[in-house]
Parts: C-alpha cells; sequence; structure tokens
C-alpha cells in the first residue's frame, strides 16, 4: 500500500449507493467477513414509493442477507397477475402460489420505503458495515492493473478519499460508476411515459387481491393492491398536454373509476402522483477491472412484470460470494468474470419479457392492435401456457465454468438435468425445530445427497468447505428426494447463492466436471491461513484424477 492509500484509508469494498441494491449487497458481504463502506448522497431514505413487489426467489435473497423474518411483516401476498382488455375483461390469468419453490409467497408486496428502512436497521447492526450518508462520489479510478481502486467523495464541501479492493456501484441509472467502466447503454427499444399515482383510502377499492394489467391501446393501466389501505395505479401517458392543476383531481377521478367510486371530499390521499419515462436498456459492459455495476446501474427494465429491484438484487446475490471468496480466500480472478456472463442474460431475459407484456398492453394503435390482442388472448388459454410464463421469469442459468453440464450425461440419460437451476427451500426439521432448508446448509457451499457419498465426493466437499446433507429424514415431506430423482441425480453440488453447480448423475460416484470449476475457486497466488492450502491442494488433486 502506498502512502497516499493509508492516508486516504483502505477498505475491502467500497459499495457506491445506499439504496435497496447497495445495502443488500453490504448485507451479504457482512455475513462472509467482508468489510465495506457505503457512499450515499442523500442524508435519509427516499422517503416516496416506488418499487412494490418481490417473487420468492428475492424474498429469498433478503433472507440470505439477514432480513427474512423482518420483511415477513411489512410484506403482504398478492394472487398473480391478470391481463384485461379495454372493459375490464379478463384475457389471462398467471397465477401465483401461497408457497412458491423458495419457500414464499410467489409475489409479495411491499412499500420500499419500509424495506429500506429495515435493510438500513439491519445495516446499522453490522460491525463489518459502516454507511456513510450526505456524500457526494466524484470519481472511481484504478490503474490499468486493476485493485486498488480510488474513490473520491466530497462531504460537507471537502473531498476525500478512500482506497479498495473493489468497488460496487449501485448507483441507479445516472451512475457515475457506469462512467468509470466505459460502459454504453444497449437500447433494447421500448421508451413510454406514464404517471404513477400511489394513494391511501379506506374507501372499499374493487380488485381481485392482484395486479391487474389493462390491455388497452387507449389508455393502458395497471392497478395493484399494495397494503391493507395502499393501493397503485399507473397509466400511460398520451401525446397531449396533462391537466392543469384544477382539472387533475377530475382526471383521475375519471382513470380510476373501474376500481373504485371516489365522491368529493372521501378519504383519498395521493401519497405521489409522479411522471416516468419506462425504458428498456443494458448496459455494455458490466465491470473494468476491479470495478462492477449492479441493479439500475446496469439495467433498465419496464415494470410490467415486477422485476426491475428483483434484478438488482439477483445481481448482488451472484456477485457478492464470488468476490468475497477472491478477496478472503484468494480464489482466481477468473471467478469474478463469472458475474457478468451469468447475471447480463438473466437480466436481458427479463427485460425482454417486461417489454413483451408491455407489448400485450398496447399492442399498438394501428388496425391490427385488435387483431393482434385477440391472437394473444387466445394463446394464454392454451393449458399450461400460463404455468410455463411463471416459471421463465427466473430460467435456469447457462451453461459456463460454474454452471457444468456434461455431454455424457446429455447422451446417457438425455436434459440438461438440474445443474444451472436454483434448488427448492422446504421447511426441515433440524433437532426437533423446524428452519428454512437454507439455514440448515449455512452461507457456503454445501452437498445435497441421496446416496452415501463416495470417499471422492467428500474430498470435494471438505476442500470447499462444504456441509453434506443427507435428503432422507428431513421432514420435508419427501420433497428434496422427489427433486433430486426427477432430476436423475443422486447428489448435487449448490453454490452460496444455492444455484446447483454440478452433479452426481444417478449411479455415478462423483460430480460430473471438477476439473472445470475447482481451479476457478481456489489460487495459490495469495497466501491462506493455516492448513488451508492443503485442503484445496487436496481438492485440486481430486478434480484432476
Amino acid at each position: 500500500m502506498t502512502s497516499e492509500e493509508e492516508t486516504a484509508g483502505h477498505v475491502p469494498v467500497v459499495i457506491v449507493g445506499a439504496g435497496p441494491v447497495g445495502v443488500t449487497a453490504a448485507l451479504l458481504l457482512a455475513r462472509r467477513g467482508v468489510r465495506t463502506v457505503v457512499l450515499e448522497r442523500h442524508h435519509d431514505i427516499y422517503p416516496l414509493p416506488r418499487a412494490v413487489a418481490a417473487d420468492d426467489e428475492v424474498r429469498r435473497i433478503l433472507q440470505a442477507a439477514g432480513v427474512g423474518e423482518e420483511f415477513a411483516t411489512i410484506a403482504r401476498p398478492a394472487r398473480g397477475l391478470r391481463l384485461l382488455d379495454a372493459r375490464h375483461r379478463v384475457m389471462a390469468e398467471f397465477p401465483r402460489a401461497a408457497q412458491g419453490a423458495h419457500g414464499f409467497p410467489q409475489t409479495s408486496m411491499f412499500d420500499q420505503p419500509e424495506l429500506e428502512r429495515l435493510l438500513r436497521d439491519a445495516l446499522a447492526r453490522r460491525p463489518e458495515c459502516d454507511l456513510r450518508t450526505g456524500v457526494e462520489v466524484v470519481g472511481v479510478d484504478q490503474d490499468s492493473g486493476g485493485a486498488p481502486v480510488r474513490v473520491t467523495f466530497r462531504r460537507d464541501g471537502v473531498e476525500e478519499h478512500l482506497w479498495a479492493d473493489a468497488v460496487l456501484g449501485c448507483d441507479g441509472a445516472g451512475s457515475l460508476t457506469r462512467d468509470a467502466v466505459g460502459a454504453g447503454w444497449q437500447d433494447l427499444r421500448f421508451e413510454e411515459r406514464w404517471t404513477v399515482v400511489d394513494v391511501r383510502t379506506s374507501l372499499p377499492v374493487r380488485c381481485w387481491e392482484g395486479v391487474d394489467q389493462v390491455c388497452d391501446p387507449d389508455r393502458p393501466a395497471t392497478f395493484m393492491r399494495v397494503g391493507e389501505d395502499r393501493y397503485r395505479w399507473e397509466f400511460r401517458l398520451r401525446d397531449e398536454p396533462e391537466p392543469d392543476h384544477e382539472r387533475l383531481h377530475e382526471r383521475l377521478r375519471e382513470l380510476i373509476a373501474p376500481w373504485v367510486d371516489l365522491p368529493y371530499g372521501a378519504d383519498f390521499e395521493v401519497v405521489r402522483q409522479a411522471e416516468y419515462t419506462f425504458r428498456a436498456r443494458i448496459a455494455d459492459r458490466w465491470r473494468r477491472g476491479r470495478i462492477f455495476l449492479l441493479g439500475d446501474a446496469a439495467h433498465l427494465t419496464p415494470p410490467f412484470i415486477g422485476q426491475g429491484l428483483g434484478a438488482g438484487l439477483r445481481d448482488a446475490h451472484n456477485m457478492t460470494w464470488k468476490l468475497a471468496r477472491v478477496l478472503q480466500q484468494g480464489a482466481d480472478e477468473r471467478l469474478l468474470e463469472t458475474y457478468e456472463s451469468e447475471r447480463k442474460p438473466h437480466a436481458r431475459h427479463a427485460i425482454r419479457l417486461a417489454v413483451a407484456m408491455g407489448w400485450a398492453m398496447t399492442g399498438g394503435q394501428d388496425g391490427a392492435a385488435a387483431l393482434r390482442r385477440g391472437v394473444l388472448g387466445a394463446a394464454f388459454r392454451i393449458p399450461g401456457l400460463t404455468a410455463a410464463a411463471a416459471r421463465d421469469l427466473s430460467p435456469a442459468l447457462a451453461a459456463g465454468p460454474l454452471v457444468r453440464r456434461h455431454a455424457l450425461r446429455r447422451a446417457r440419460w438425455g436434459g440438461r438435468g438440474l445443474v444451472g437451476g436454483i434448488c427448492p427451500q422446504p421447511w426441515v426439521t433440524v433437532d426437533g425445530r423446524r428452519v428454512r432448508l437454507d439455514e440448515l446448509l449455512g452461507d457456503s457451499f454445501a452437498v445435497l445427497t441421496a446416496a452415501p457419498p463416495s470417499p471422492s465426493l467428500r474430498a470435494v466437499a471438505d476442500g470447499l468447505g462444504a456441509r453434506t446433507v443427507p435428503v432422507a429424514g428431513l421432514g420435508d415431506d419427501g420433497r428434496l428426494s422427489a427433486w433430486l430423482r426427477a432430476g436423475r441425480a443422486d447428489a448435487v453440488l449448490l453454490r452460496p447463492d444455492r444455484v446447483v453447480m454440478d452433479e452426481v448423475p444417478l449411479g455415478a460416484a462423483d460430480f460430473t466436471d471438477t476439473a472445470g470449476w475447482a481451479s476457478l475457486l481456489h489460487s495459490t497466488q495469495k497466501p491462506r491461513p493455516s492448513g488451508q492450502l492443503a485442503v484445496e491442494t487436496g481438492l485440486l488433486r481430486s478434480a484432476t484424477r
């Protein structure tokens, strides 16, 4: 470390932005013992609602960050999504289960300021995290060699510096960190102006406890119940002047009439009414050296499938365990390359689904719009199609260095098996106590096995510090055993983010491709804690047999 670094202060990770993505990343790193400094230009959380929906995988990520129980107190399960025509007749329905594969309701509604407050409270309880508010980051710079990265910020008019082994840019659509990465936007061809209205009222509102998407090219709209007395409406703006202040209340009354009768003087508080431009964009690069982009700094999506915030939290979950392994255990730098290669196609997929839903809502305004919407409605009546569309919100990761799909498996058993998907999370029984599976597995790698593990499998598990858990007798009603049987596997190796990295096919003794991923997770380039190198060397020997 140079004298300048010593003077400025050196930390393992600087996170730019203390929104939900930045704070969740800090909490996930803290659980792995990684210290962070989080820099935020605002003094407090933004008090008005924005994101309102989370799926069951996102709730599992919040569980991993240590705020799962607190989030349950502010969340409201939703029944799903309906597509309505211009006369509010149901064209298609996407039901969401009260408990999904990840152990939570498949859709939950919430108030973003409440989420941010409980995340900030959790951050304050972690000694590994240092939140600095009221600071403006003005520079993120690194040498051509990568780390350390210099972060320059102003506080009370005084310029200060921090040096970090890595910087996570969670600073939103106007990201300064994106400029430091040298990234530009790729336009995925969607841009519309909408008005968003958040309301608090005790009036009886006609709703089905889910989300309504009104597929009307003249005035597409979205409606949802967010809380006990909280509702949100979104309406696409026409290319015409919006009403003046005197006419605004009357115009709102007309727009929401299908859902609620609004007499004058009624209990009806507009918490927020704001105009947004919904865009579909993705950064052309997410990394330069040890600077990374997460959340809206890396991708922007229309809100029609409720995956904007969720995509950012998935970024944090994917990135943090890899970064912690590089910083703390000397894993190969190539491990960090898998962040963009895994998350970018996933984010692009979600954005395209959202754009497709936006197209379904509007259908365009030409003469063929009604025909297209008719075809769409007929398509959604095909048995099983709505369930498949719902599952497609979070497809399995594509094959890559940490997703090993072996050719022998495909030739002998067919299909791609369980690799690349996420392990389900049932309730299990541990010492007479009912807990969610992830509480049993811990924060590191894990092996789930339906057969006695071979010596080589045990060596791999020991080398990774992975807990080996037999699935029989867990008190989960056989869900994990059935999941393994359906995937024709005797055992699976789970990454810390619960993605299946490798598997032992039925009747085999070992993982399919240990040699393919072991070199990324271990390196001899940096010193290790006493005894660790011997364990890693044993793993690599096992992997290359």
